[in-house]
């Protein structure tokens, strides 16, 4: 479990702080107090807590300000929380609902079906061969989006590989420093191609290439890697960072290279 939620105190003490950060720096205990359902002499004593451990700053009679040791923490916790959630939704809650798959053939209700992944995709199969099983909910053509449950067994998946090329920034000469059959190689045959910063995105359409998205490109390639995709990013030098912290974040591999 999160740390966060393994005791009341604690949960507690994440949420104070969390309303202390969204209406910092003019901070209404009682108004804090009514969001988190706790006393005003409870926050009193939980934010009086927080000053003292370096995450809460007080800044005048009721003007606090949290600190970046605060923040720090904040995303932390919110990051346990988010791995939790995900866990109890694809983990647990994901055994006993229903997902949806693509039919390979026609598949009738009720039919034990095959799983599969294919293209980052949910496929379905009407035999009981596979690593991972399940039951047709409804009636499906090939091709078409059917209905699984009862889920049993595992997907045999190999992770994807993420490779992060830089583009330098701007004032050391951008994306008319990178050649473009060497970018046009590293990118070929990608099944996923994502691009962040003006430089990065430049290169590759100088280079005749669009990328299949510019936003979020860390979590993008994260959630394509955990399918079996493998991912090429084109990031801008200062973007490079923020890229490989969101791979950090849910233990995904990567790759930092230089185009040739």
């Amino acid at each position: 479990m999160a740390d966060v939620l393994e005791d009341k105190r604690t949960a507690t003490r994440f949420r104070i702080l969390a309303e202390i950060a969204d209406r910092q720096p003019a901070v209404s205990q009682g108004e804090i107090a009514d969001a988190v359902g706790v006393t005003s002499q409870a926050v009193s004593e939980y934010t009086r807590g927080l000053v003292e451990d370096g995450l809460v700053e007080k800044e005048g009679r009721s003007r606090y300000r949290v600190t970046k040791e605060g923040v720090d923490w904040l995303l932390q916790s919110a990051t346990d929380v988010r791995r939790f959630a995900d866990h109890v939704t694809d983990d647990i809650l994901g055994n006993v609902g229903e997902d949806a798959a693509i039919a390979r053939t026609d598949i009738e209700a009720g039919t034990t079906v095959s799983l599969s992944l294919e293209d980052g995709l949910l496929h379905a199969t009407p035999n009981d061969e596979g690593p991972a099983t399940g039951i047709a909910t409804t009636d499906a053509e090939s091709g078409e989006d059917v209905g699984v449950t009862e889920f049993e067994g595992i997907i045999d998946l190999e992770p994807g590989r993420v490779t992060v090329y830089q583009v330098p920034p701007v004032r050391s000469g951008g994306s008319r420093t990178v050649d473009g059959g060497s970018l046009a190689a590293a990118c070929e045959d990608a099944p996923v191609l994502a691009a962040t910063g003006v430089e990065a995105v430049v290169a590759l359409r100088s280079a005749g290439i669009e990328p299949d998205t510019t936003f979020a490109p860390g979590e993008v390639a994260a959630e394509a890697a955990e399918r079996g995709l493998n991912v090429v990013i084109v990031a801008t030098a200062d973007s490079v960072g923020r890229v490989t912290d969101a791979l950090r974040d849910v233990g995904v591999a990567y790759e930092v290279a230089n185009l040739d």
